[in-house]
């Protein structure tokens, strides 16, 4: 199959792939870690293992896991196992002094960040936690607050919207002189709000240059089908089909710009059905995508039915392990001191006491005189062969001082009684 990545941008958080084009990345000293007042971080590292084995006993007909909401709603006060991380949600950073100014003042707490929310639990009591979707911040800002374990300080303000209610979320962190909460929740949710192909249907979208499908970072294209009818009119609309590992892509021949994209994500059933113009691939989209049933039909049955069975078997990988769009790195660690420290050594250098011989280039000087007139261009290049800064100041009986030495023939008094001729300049 063709492939093609999208780069980006920005930090960059050396580890699995945040973003999509353009690329935003992050940067952390370290890894996440968790923090063992909260269980809800433990099973966020400790589920990952358990995935492989859910992802495993998932068989069958191609069915989605069901609905996604870790980002798409807003949650107080979740159960532990809520906490879990769902299939292809990863913890991409763990802090572990965060106040939550505005609903906690004054109790510590730790803050997760995923590539489909934000999770702050208490250190007191795990009850007490939020769960934030990054698809319901609509702001994040810096502004001072006042905070009761940091006193007047800098918070991250979280504007969000759910359910028509608008939200605001303020979070301190506690480590002094530590920028790390600001950047990589902003970071991530620039990852997030970049990456919307991954995760939306897409319709009349610019997805298409030159009769091909522009490519997200980590798609790969495993088969374009030409003369591919959408049934979602009357007559039908010939076009071409592309299936990749992430979306489905159909495109009118005669108009680029009408075009929809099916990411695997929002598929809800997959099926091949008789129609009125005859047997097609049914694609049915999920609620919070409007629903939406598209027919597609091909030529002849038997390429119908191969061109299925790839898409089917594609849909029932990606929802073993869903690609969500963030892609992030880890920077590496500073090495110690001791590692960086280069040590001193003593150099094998004589000393020449020749330096005219040594350097032969130093007279060579003459060569970038730009002044040729005459006896004080040899004069001065003959002093510089002796190496003088400059020709030697004489004095001068008339003017009673040093002066530059004056060209042949010409006397101080000569010089003068040419600027006093010449007159005041009158302007008409």
């Amino acid at each position: 199959p063709s492939s093609a990545s999208g780069g980006a941008s920005g930090r960059a958080l050396r580890g699995p792939a945040v973003s999509a084009a353009p690329q935003w990345s992050l940067a952390c000293s370290s890894p996440p870690r968790s923090h063992p007042a909260c269980p809800g971080r433990l099973l966020l590292a400790a589920s990952r293992s358990s995935q492989a084995g859910r992802a495993g006993a998932m068989g069958g007909p191609s069915k989605s896991p069901g609905p996604v909401w870790q980002n798409h709603e807003l949650r107080f006060d979740v159960a532990p196992a809520e906490f879990l991380p769902r299939l292809g949600e990863v913890e991409i950073d763990s802090i572990n002094s965060v106040e939550d100014t505005k609903g906690n003042n004054g109790e510590r707490g730790s803050l997760s960040i995923t590539n489909l929310r934000l999770l702050w639990c208490s250190h007191k009591s795990t009850k007490v936690n939020l769960s934030v979707g990054l698809d319901t911040i609509s702001k994040l800002k810096i502004r001072p607050v006042q905070s009761k374990l940091r006193g007047n300080t800098q918070a991250l303000y979280v504007m969000a919207f759910f359910e028509l209610v608008k939200y605001e979320f303020i979070f301190t962190s506690l480590v002094n002189a530590s920028p790390r909460l600001f950047t990589t929740v902003m970071a991530v949710h620039r990852a997030y709000d970049t990456s919307k192909l991954y995760r939306e249907l897409k319709l009349r979208g610019a997805i298409i240059r030159d009769q091909d499908l522009k490519t997200l970072p980590d798609e790969q294209v495993y088969e374009r089908v030409s003369g591919v009818w959408n049934l979602s009119s009357d007559q039908g609309n010939l076009g071409t089909f592309f299936v990749t590992n992430i979306r489905l892509v159909w495109f009118a021949n005669l108009a680029n710009n009408f075009n929809v994209s099916i990411p695997y994500l929002q598929i809800e059933s997959l099926r091949v059905k008789d129609s009125k113009f005859g047997v097609a691939i049914v694609v049915k989209t999920t609620k919070s995508q409007g629903g939406y049933v598209l027919g597609f039909r091909m030529d002849p049955p038997d390429r119908l039915q191969r061109t299925f069975e790839m898409i089917n078997n594609l849909f029932e990988l990606f929802v073993k392990n869903p690609n969500f769009g963030v892609r992030f790195s880890y920077d590496e660690a500073p090495r110690p001191l001791e590692q960086v420290t280069i040590r001193r050594v003593e150099e094998d250098a004589a000393i020449v006491e020749d330096y005219e011989d040594t350097f032969p280039v130093a007279r060579g000087r003459e060569a970038y005189v730009a002044d040729d007139s005459g006896a004080a261009s040899a004069s001065a290049a003959a002093e510089a062969k002796e190496g003088s800064l400059g020709p030697v100041a004489v004095y001068n009986a008339d003017l009673g001082c040093a002066v530059q030495p004056l060209p042949p023939g010409a006397t101080a008094a000569s010089l003068w009684t040419l600027v006093a001729s010449s007159g005041p300049v009158t302007s008409s």
